[in-house]
Parts: structure tokens; sequence; C-alpha cells
């Protein structure tokens, strides 16, 4: 193994340097074969190079405000755990077991050694505790787990998370965080602690890991696919996040460009990479890498100049300025802007041999190069600025503390003290339209978007390209005659092919579908048609998840968004027990104010004020940010909302089962295995829920089939949920279709389609299918009823979601109403409870005197 590039091939022609070289002087963008061509740079083609990303990079900070400024960020380094799951070819950093043992040392820091070193760092005026370990160490040692059990912390990040809070609290300093891989819902428990955190890329080159020899052979945490994963997840979790590579371990030129390109797309699609780091590898002794040559000075340089010229003016690089032997000027040359983390106090323990240099020298030197040295702190100075949602509430008085809100760059001379994080005070203050409930059906909304529209979501282009493979229509091959055949005998017994094909199906093919599939619902549950009297309380539509779907997210200063306080939501519940309500169902965005135990709060407001009330509450969504946010695991969080009085949950929030589309349509929202975590868990403890599949919008019948037969599984293994819910895309005023990506809903041939299979391909597991009366008005409800539903749904009272996203079929249906509907389609209906029981005659009085609705409800408007 060698440690350059210079191996992948032969050396570029001079014909295409030229060529590569005009194009980055004319700010023409590069492609992979270029960038892989200018990475060999040398000489006076090499200076040619800097000098033009030199000029990218200066354009970048003057366009900042931070014209001739460096930066840095004075820090102490805590190495919280050395172990680690992973066997990198060239680190020193990890151990194990017994050599910590032999050393006097535990298997992690303890809190009193973490604080006497972030202390310490205060007193020197640091402003940032970089949180570093090694990845999952209780997978691989159980002498973590012992220790982490013992100490009463489920896992390492429940660890991290408990010292970043202390180290708020005790010491002043930002934690920037960097545990190494990390799941969604790791971000979701980190973000509230920490204002930033990292990890590097190293290599897109997959070989590096997959073959024997390859410096991260035998490492699961290293493999490419996996930490571009983690990259996606930090942006989709709005975490201001720090990147980048370690070139020479092996990779080829082509490589290294592709890496960059990765990076870069990434960058641009959420906006969320806060710095790139382009780090040379130095060998080290007593390592398998120990006999490889370093990366040359010229390897960096020129990576770093490509890197400028690739991620654009605005990016902000680092190179670390403890492995380059002092060559500062030529680093700067070639288009750096930070030097990284620097601490008076503590040691590179990644790289113990090379020490920092003393902050003077790098001013020195910065100074003799044309530029300022400017203190930062571990979150950039664009991502201070911006706020929400990318600093979690609880962390904005621990920033700005330590901010200039000029700059964002750390102010002079401040004091470095500990500050309390808690939740914000006041929670539940009514704000905004809280009339909205109602004025949706008169006044409408405001607008038909959010004021953040262009940044929330993410870049559209990045965006366009990522939803296109998902939306190529399949091929179909089975026999749609032969498929029919098969669900008219047995529909348990159709493949994936024939049930893909009956979900295309069109015509009179469609329409002997939706004849089979009704006549299986009638032999499942019979001609009548069920409803639930049932009032919709969304307690705030604040709400930075970023949905791209999603009209009814507002920022908490858009002119329609509104919070409702507990006396409020409580209002609402009695005013429709009063008029023969059995239940309530209630969601809300998410909040950035909102702590974790406000969803137990709501729960036991509704209780206390009627306890007979059934409370279906809190999407997946809410659960997981619920349990982030208390720093409970989902299973408890469950546990103490059904104390508090959870009686169900709605099966929201799953969309599309299927990330391919899950990720173009919702950006920061729980994946699909989040999603199923969390659904499994509360029917394990006896909490039941809906399912739903919002579809018709960047998807294909292939993804339907998918969340179908997951469903199915799920039901099978678990019983708790109650029934299917069809959710038709509205796209009106939904983002994702506004920005002309999504197409406009589906037509009446997938509603039908869908309705059919649903009932064919959930049977006999989900025996209740229920049609969206406010999605598809009167006929179109009816229409469903024709095609395999048994359901209407509810009342409701009150809706927002699918008003504000343009629905126009009102907010609320009366019982005669529903009763008309079932009537259309040639059946009875019957009223029914949350989990399709009898409804207890005293509420079926209340309901009927009352028609199922508000008094001081205004006539709906024009249905269809």
């Amino acid at each position: 193994m060698t440690s350059s590039a210079q191996e992948s091939g032969q050396q570029p022609t001079a014909n295409a340097m030229r060529r590569a070289l005009k194009r980055a002087r004319d700010g023409v963008a590069l492609d992979v074969a270029e960038a892989a061509v200018l990475l060999q740079a040398r000489g006076a083609d090499l200076t040619d190079l800097c000098a033009s990303a030199a000029r990218v990079r200066d354009a970048g900070l003057e366009a900042a405000g931070r014209a001739g400024v460096i930066t840095y960020s004075k820090s102490v380094f805590i190495p919280l755990t050395r172990l680690c799951r992973d066997k990198c070819h060239y680190c020193t950093f990890a151990t194990v077991p017994g050599k910590l043992r032999r050393a006097g040392h535990g298997m992690f820091m303890s809190p009193d050694e973490v604080l006497a070193i972030a202390r310490r760092g205060a007193e020197l005026g640091c402003k940032e505790a970089l949180i570093t370990l090694g990845d999952k160490p209780e997978d691989r040692w159980p002498e973590a787990r012992e220790w982490l059990e013992a100490e009463g912390y489920d896992d390492t990040i429940a660890y991290v998370r408990a010292m970043a809070i202390r180290i708020l609290e005790e010491t002043g300093l930002l934690p920037h965080l960097n545990p190494g891989v990390m799941s969604w819902t790791d971000f979701q428990r980190l973000k509230p602690v920490a204002p930033s955190m990292g990890m590097m890329l190293e290599t897109t080159a997959e070989r590096l890991w997959s073959e024997p020899g390859g410096p991260h052979h035998g490492s699961p945490d290293k493999e490419p696919a996996v930490r571009l994963r983690v990259l996606e997840d930090a942006g989709r979790s709005s975490v201001p996040f720090t990147s980048g590579l370690l070139i020479g371990i092996g990779e080829t030129y082509e490589e290294r460009a592709e890496s960059l390109f990765a990076l870069r797309r990434i960058s641009r699609s959420y906006h969320g990479i806060q710095e790139l780091i382009l780090q040379n590898f130095r060998a080290k002794p007593d390592t398998a890498m120990r006999g490889m040559p370093d990366a040359e000075l010229d390897e960096l340089v020129a990576t770093v100049a490509v890197a400028r010229h690739i991620m654009g003016p605005s990016a902000c690089l680092q190179a670390p300025p403890n492995l380059v032997d002092g060559e500062y000027a030529r680093l700067i040359g070639a288009g750096i802007d930070d030097w990284g983390g620097v601490s008076p106090l503590t040691p590179d323990h990644v790289n113990p041999e090379r020490p920092w240099p003393q902050i003077d020298r790098l001013a020195e030197q910065s100074a003799a190069a044309g530029f300022v040295l400017r203190e930062r702190l571990a979150v950039y100075p664009e991502f201070v600025q911006r706020g929400e949602p990318w600093l979690d509430p609880r962390l904005l008085p621990h920033v700005r503390a330590l901010a200039d809100p000029e700059t964002g760059l750390a102010r002079e001379d401040v004091e470095v003290r500990g500050l309390p994080w808690q939740e914000p005070e006041e929670v539940f203050v009514p704000s905004g339209r809280t009339d909205l409930h109602r004025a949706i059906d008169t006044e409408g909304r405001t607008g038909d978007r959010r004021q953040d529209f262009d940044e929330v979501y993410g870049d559209w282009e990045a965006l366009r390209e990522a939803a296109a493979p998902g939306m190529v229509p399949e091929r179909i091959d089975a026999d749609v005659r032969e498929a029919l055949a098969v669900a008219a005998d047995d529909p348990t017994k159709l493949t994936d092919p024939q049930a893909l094909a009956l979900l295309h199906a069109d015509g009179p093919a469609l329409d002997a579908l939706c004849g089979i599939a009704d006549a299986v619902r009638r032999d499942v549950v019979g001609d009548d048609v069920t409803y639930i009297v049932t009032r919709n309380i969304n307690f705030t539509n604040v709400c930075y998840t970023g949905c791209r779907f999603c009209a009814f997210a507002q920022r908490r200063t858009d002119a329609d968004a509104f919070t409702l306080s507990l006396e409020q939501v409580a209002d609402r519940a009695e005013q429709a027990w009063d008029v023969g309500a059995v239940e309530v169902c209630m969601q809300g965005g998410i909040h950035p104010d909102l702590p974790g135990t406000a969803y137990f709060d709501i729960a036991r407001a509704v209780k206390k004020r009627v306890p007979g009330m059934h409370v279906h509450a809190f999407s997946p969504m809410e659960v997981v940010n619920g349990a982030t946010r208390t720093g409970m695991s989902i299973r408890e969080w469950l546990a103490e909302a059904k104390a508090a009085g959870l009686d169900s949950i709605p099966g929201t929030a799953a969309e599309i089962l299927d990330d391919e589309v899950r990720w173009v349509l919702t950006k920061g929202k729980l994946p699909t295995a989040t999603w199923v975590e969390v659904i499994r868990t509360a029917h394990e403890l006896g909490i039941r829920s809906s399912s739903t599949m919002m579809y018709g919008h960047v998807d294909q019948p292939r993804h339907w089939l998918g969340h179908l037969r997951l469903l199915a599984q799920i039901q099978q293994e678990t019983g708790g949920f109650t029934e299917f819910v069809t959710l038709p895309f509205i796209h009106t005023n939904a983002p994702v279709y506004l920005a002309g990506i999504a197409r406009p809903g589906p037509t009446t041939r997938d509603n039908r389609a869908v309705t059919a299979m649903a009932r064919l391909l959930l049977h006999p597991h989900i025996p209740n299918i229920q049609t969206s009366w406010v999605k598809l008005g009167t006929e179109g409800a009816a229409d469903m009823l024709r095609s395999g539903a048994n359901d209407l749904g509810g009342t409701l009272m009150e809706e927002t979601i699918s008003r504000m996203a343009g629905s126009s079929y009102g907010s609320y249906r009366s019982i005669r109403d529903l009763v008309a509907i079932a009537e259309a389609a040639g059946r009875p209906a019957r009223a029914r409870t949350t989990l399709y029981g009898a409804v207890p005659e005293e509420r079926q009085r209340a309901a009927m005197a009352s028609d199922g609705h508000l008094p001081e409800l205004l006539p709906v408007l024009g249905d269809d």
C-alpha cells in the first residue's frame, strides 16, 4: 500500500492539466475527472491552482463579512473513552481494556475527570469542549458495557449526553461531540445538548474498507455508505456538522475527487456542513500502517485547493496546523480559512506526538500571510446567526453568552461560566392564530407558504435529482386477469408481481378489483359503515422539522402560527364531550420550546377535565421527540405517557415506509425503522394504534406495495393496529409541489386501487379500512366505500392540517353528513369507539342531540 494516490494510473497530460487549470481560473464547475487531474498539480501548476482557490476563498470571506479573517476555536480535548469497536490500521487513539487498567485508567473518563479538564479550560478562556471517543465500545468490549450499566447509562450516547449537560451547566464550555457513527435517533438525543457535532467521512473508497489489508478493513463504522448516511441524518436533523477527508491512506486521485463531490452533494442538499477538515495521513509507530509514507505536503495543498474549487466560496475549510510542520503559509495560500480547534491545555489525543502550535504563533503566521486570526465558537458564525432550527432553544442562552451578536464569532474577553440547561419557561402560553380551527374555513390561511420556504426544506435542485429515480414507473410483467383470479379466490396468496399488476389496474380491470375488495369487505365486517364522534385538536403548528409535503407547519413568527395553552386544550376536549364525543385526537408540530414531558401534561389535562374521554394522541414522531428530549427510551416514554392518560396513538408520520421516498418527502422526520420501533413498542405495551399511508406525491405503486406488506407483517406480530387509513396527498399548498417536484396528488384511479388493494393485502390481519372525507369529499369517500373501505373516520369538529394544505372539503362533518355518505354508497352507518367497540348509550344520546358537532361551528364550505 502506498500513501499517495500516485499509483492510480498515468499522470495527466499537459493538455489535460492546462484545460483543468483554465476551468478553475474561470470559475467553471469542475467534474470528477477534472478534479482528479488537478489533485496531481505540482510546481507551477500547483501555484496556479492555489492562486485561483485563494481568490474563491477571499470572495466567500468578503461575502460573509469576514474579509481577511482566518479563524480558530480555543478548545479542550476530552477523550471520553479510548475503547472502540473498530480496528483502523493507522490509529493509536483506540486501545483495549487491559492497557487502560494497567495504566490506572477507567474504561471511561469519570465525570470528575471530565469536569476538571473543562473547568481548567474555562479558566484559560477556552470556549469549546471537544468530546471525542471510540465508536460504540459497548458493542465490542464487555468491560465498557459493565461500566455503563454500573453508572446507570443505557449506552455510550447516554453518557455523552449527560456529560455535555454537566459541561454546559458547570463550566460554560460549548460541547462539540465526536462520538463516531450516530443514528437519526442519536442526533435527536444529542442535539439539545451540543450546538455542533462531527465525524470525518475520511473516504468514499469502499475497497479500503472491504478488502483485506485495507486501512479500514474490520471496522464496521468505516463503511462509506454508513458514514454518508450519518452526514445525511445530520443534515436532516439540522445539526451543524463538521466532516472531512483523511488523505493519503491508499485512495486514488479519482477516489479522492469522488469523496469531495460526495461531501458537496450533501452540503448542497442540507446546507448543514459547517466545515470540512482536510487532514494528511502521518504514519504512527506501533500501528499496522507504520511503514506507509506520510502524505506529502504538496498532496495536502493540492487537495485543499481542489476542495475549495469544488465546495465553493461559502465553505469553511480547515487543515490541522499541527500536522504540517509549520508550513502554514502554504495552507493559507491554498484556500483554507480556519485552523480548527487549538488547545492551550490538552494535547491532540489522536495525534499526541504532534503538539498544537501556540496561538500566538498561529496569529503571527496568519498575519504574515495577510490575515487576522479571530476566535470562533465550536459552532460556526453562520449557524449562530441562523438560530432555529439549527440551535436548540435550550442551547441558545449558552451560545449567546459567548457569541458576538454582530459577527457570530467568539466574544473577546468574555467570562466563560456555567448556565442552567433547562426547558424554556412558559411553554403553554397561547399565541398566534388560536382561532385557526374555525377561521381556516372562513378566512383561510394568510399565505400559501411559510416565510422560510427557500431555506428550511434544503436545496430544491438537489432534491429534484434525488426524487427522480423513485418516480420512474415500474415495468409490469404479471398478467392482470390471472392476478384478479387469485385475488377473488384467496387474496392472501397474491404474489408481489401480481399485487403490483393490480395496483396498476385501470378500466374494467379496476372495476373488477374494486368489486372483489368490496366482497371481501362484506364477508369480513359486513355492510355497516362505521364512524366516530371525535374532536381533532392540534395544539401547535409551530415546527421546524422541514417536512416537504406539510403546509401545516409554521415558524413561531409566521402569521398563521399558533400554540394553545393546556387550559384551551382541556376546554376543547370538554366541549367535544358535551356534544357526544368519545375521543380526542391530538397531534402538533415539533415545537422547539416543547419539553418532552409536555405531552404528558396534555394527556393529564384532558383526563383531569374529562375522565371518560379516550385520548388518541401523539404520532411516532412526537413520541421520539418526547423520548429524546427527556433522555428516556421510547419504551419508558410510552409507559409514562400511558400512565398520564394516553390510550392509543395515531399511526401517522408514516407517509411512505420506504426511505427512498421518505427522505424526499420529509427531510427531518424519523426514518422507517424508527417508526416501526415506536409502533411495535407501543403495541407491546398495550397501546394500540391506527396505521396510515400518504400517497400520490413522489411515489410509485411499488412503494405502496412495500408499505402495505410491512404493515401486514407488523400486525401479524403484534395485532395492535385498529385500522388502516388511506391519506391521499393534498398538493395545493404543499412545498414539494410548489417547488415543482411532486405530482398534483393521486388520481381517482389511484385512490380506488389503493383502497381496494389495502383491503386485499391487509386481509385478514387488519379488518378495518378507513377512507378520508377530509381529502376526498362526499362523493369521493362514497366511491371508496364501494371499493373496499368500511369506515369514514371521525366528525373531527375541527381540522387544520389538510385545510392548510389546500383541501376544499371543510373541517368537520355532522353525523347526518356521514350517514348521507354511507347512504350514497347504499349502506347503513353506525357509530363506533376508537377500538371499534359499541358506543355507550349516554354518548349516543349526546351525539344525536348535537348531531356530532359544536354549536358555534359555521356552515361547511361547498363540497364537491
